[in-house]
């Protein structure tokens, strides 16, 4: 069997333990054992063989180097307000020998043109680092990049369960910023005020940390 046919969390722990990550020990910590408190698996499986696939707040890129280990899309594109982490994407993909990747500096007001040509749309824990004040006026400018037809797949916390204090906590220790993480039924809401048609949901309680996922494509 080949390894971009096996998807589980020891193969995922696995191939990233195998990648040079430019970041420091407890980042590196992260960056490899995150499958295990974060529905990867799940999320991997929304891509389609040949898909082009965006992700907003690619970070270090771990998650679009999954995609392409694991899923076959026929492109990447990352985009990230910290340059430093653009650069940290950009050396993984090349030591890694990928080729049909992109990766842009976002200056968290436009969104680049080439989120048009994306056929599927990662949000994956991104919108409860966004200000509170601007979260919808975000949803609403990414929604207007998204060409009919097309999926955006929002991972994020849920608010309303007891177990957001874990995230929190995790948040202030990880990214030395309080959350501002929303209901899950806030987010449904917004996504179909938005033109989106929700094909898939799913709430999952990992360890303590409470995850729902909405895969919305827009009309």
């Amino acid at each position: 069997m080949e390894t971009n046919e096996i998807l589980n969390n020891s193969a995922i722990v696995h191939f990233l333990g195998e990648q040079q990550f430019t970041a420091g020990f407890v980042d590196k910590l992260k960056i490899k054992y995150r499958s295990l408190i974060c529905p990867y698996i799940s999320l991997i499986q929304k891509v389609q063989p040949g898909e082009k696939v965006a992700d907003v707040g690619c970070g270090n890129g771990q998650f679009l180097l999954l995609l392409s280990e694991f899923a076959r899309p026929s492109y990447l594109f990352g985009i990230e307000i910290k340059e430093k982490l653009i650069n940290n994407a950009k050396k993984l993909f090349q030591k890694a020998g990928h080729r049909r990747y992109q990766f842009e500096l976002y200056d968290a007001e436009h969104f680049p043109v080439e989120l048009e040509e994306m056929d599927i749309i990662f949000l994956v824990d991104v919108l409860h680092h966004v200000p509170k004040q601007k979260q919808e006026t975000f949803l609403v400018d990414l929604s207007k990049m998204i060409k009919p037809g097309a999926r955006l797949v929002l991972k994020d916390i849920d608010s309303a369960s007891p177990f957001v204090f874990f995230n929190k906590i995790h948040d202030l220790v990880f990214a030395g910023e309080i959350g501002n993480e929303l209901p899950a039924e806030k987010v449904l809401s917004m996504l179909k005020e938005n033109g989106f048609e929700i094909v898939e949901q799913e709430k999952r309680l990992m360890y303590v940390y409470p995850h729902y996922t909405f895969v919305a494509r827009k009309k």
